[in-house]
């Protein structure tokens, strides 16, 4: 068996949405990996990219997929590029994905990562800035991913969710945990939802 479908078999017994195991099996993890850690490529762990960042583990990412409940025309805000992974795997459940990384050098790599793995810039707008405030000129967003915990979610992040919108994000410091928010079909009320216990990089907001 591959590697590649052995790292699929492994999640299916976690995650139930088969669209989200379909988008890590299409799209090749070892294309958004540093050159020395290929052989680790589909190994379920967060791998270190650089710049103090890490490509994350793909349980985790799968799990975030899942609770974004993305359809083909969301429109999708992705918060920390990294290599482009999690934005390549957004893109095989979305319309279009933008992603911002606060690192340039990381940005202009996760770019041509993305190239490589066939996704073109229909799919996924690859931008270099601070993440914190999202992308107000492209907002609403049907869905919002943050891959960078933050001891709190930015307002601004809430903000640009669009009526029926989910955004799911680490929050916390040492003990960190995922949290999905909901914006309500009109648009007036936000639900938190505090899950699972996380580890990730932290969000550092301000301008690269």
């Amino acid at each position: 068996m591959d590697p590649a479908a052995r790292l699929v078999r492994s999640l299916r017994s976690l995650i139930d949405d088969e669209r989200v195991l379909d988008a890590i099996a299409a799209v090749p993890r070892e294309l958004f990996v540093p050159p020395h850690l290929l052989d680790r490529a589909y190994d379920d762990a967060a791998l270190p990219i650089g710049r103090g960042q890490t490509i994350s583990q793909p349980l985790i990412v799968a799990r975030m997929l899942e609770l974004l409940e993305l359809g083909p025309d969301d429109r999708v805000l992705d918060v920390g590029t990294g290599s482009g992974w999690h934005a390549a795997l957004l893109a095989q459940l979305a319309a279009h994905v933008w992603t911002i990384e606060r690192h340039p050098d990381l940005s202009g790599w996760a770019q041509r990562n993305l190239a490589a793995a066939g996704i073109g810039g229909d799919a996924v707008t690859v931008i270099a800035g601070d993440g914190s405030r999202g992308l107000p000129e492209a907002a609403p967003f049907d869905a919002i991913n943050v891959a960078a915990a933050a001891w709190d979610l930015p307002t601004a992040l809430e903000q640009q969710l669009a009526p029926g919108g989910r955004l799911v994000a680490p929050v916390g410091g040492d003990g960190q945990q995922l949290v999905l928010v909901q914006r309500s079909a009109d648009g007036a009320a936000l639900r938190r939802t505090g899950l699972e216990a996380v580890r990730f990089v932290p969000l550092v907001e301000g301008e690269p």
